[in-house]
């Protein structure tokens, strides 16, 4: 797939000044919501066939939260080395447009507000030309091995770690009057298992998901959720069931800012025989099938 290599500044100053639309010529023309992709039901499905999810790629996917923006992060492997790709799909005048991102090697989790891009233990800060200069968490965030970092409206954040020997495990940390409060691991109800990782924590924080191995599950990793419950604590993990998890290994769960989808990863075998993963999406109201009955 061919790229053009431009800043999105320059792009969008671009195409502002011209008036003209920009897309490749191999390209589909891509118009209205969600890429301009027609909505699952209850059944997942793959997202953008050929456009985000590529044959022989691995994909994996995230909506900024004006839904503007799609952000995308590809790897294979080229000569027997690790190879990635990111680009970002930009909405104009209802037309998405593709944009390479050299040097970005991973998707950004945006806080709700917007005003930040979580990378792990790194993130940039929204300025009035556009984002700051990555920066550090700092200590003890630092000393942790952290994938995925994402974060509430109330300023928690919940993420990973990768473990020795794939003990993974998933720590939060609140912001209380102003300050942060150190990493703490969540209990058993979700820390059980062989591993857990790549957290959502919802924006109200009503529930959390996450992939983890358990005994119980449909593969070797499935998606898990844990709603909160009125005292504040956590219910127990309930999987969420064989229409999104399989004998293959999902993970990577995340709901689209607007609520409407749940997106995720599924490890797909090829005619060829080769693995890669797949971007899914479904109906978010299969999330709501699963909440405890008061």
């Amino acid at each position: 797939m061919r790229h053009v290599y431009i800043s999105s500044f320059l792009l969008l100053s671009a195409l502002l000044m011209a008036g003209e639309s920009f897309s490749h010529d191999d390209s589909p023309i891509l118009e209205g919501p969600y890429l301009g992709q027609n909505p699952p039901g209850l059944e997942p499905e793959v997202f953008a066939p050929g456009i985000v999810s590529i044959a022989s790629w691995g994909d994996a996917g995230r909506f900024s939260p004006d839904m503007d923006e799609f952000h995308v992060l590809r790897w294979g492997r080229e000569n027997n080395q690790r190879v990635t790709e990111s680009v970002t799909f930009k909405r104009m005048d209802n037309r998405w447009h593709e944009v390479a991102v050299p040097g970005r090697d991973g998707v950004p989790f945006f806080s709700p507000d917007g005003k930040t891009l979580h990378f792990g233990k790194r993130y940039k800060e929204r300025t009035k030309d556009g984002w700051s200069e990555m920066k550090s968490l700092g200590s003890p965030y630092e000393e942790i091995r952290i994938m995925s970092l994402t974060a509430s409206e109330n300023g928690t954040y919940v993420f990973d770690e990768v473990g020795t020997g794939g003990d993974g495990i998933i720590r939060y940390s609140r912001l209380v009057d102003g300050k942060r409060e150190e990493p703490k691991p969540f209990g058993k109800e979700i820390n059980t298992g062989t591993w857990n990782a790549h957290p959502f924590i919802a924006p109200d924080e009503s529930y959390i998901m996450w992939d983890g191995d358990r005994e119980n599950g449909y593969g070797s990793s499935d998606l898990y959720i844990s709603f909160r419950k009125p005292d504040g604590s956590w219910g127990e993990a309930i999987n969420l069931g064989d229409k999104v998890n399989t004998d293959a290994e999902e993970g990577g769960p995340q709901i689209t800012p607007d609520g409407k989808y749940l997106f995720f990863n599924r490890v797909v075998t090829r005619k060829s025989g080769a693995t890669d993963s797949d971007l899914y999406w479904v109906d978010a109201r299969i999330i709501e099938g699963l909440r405890p009955r008061q």
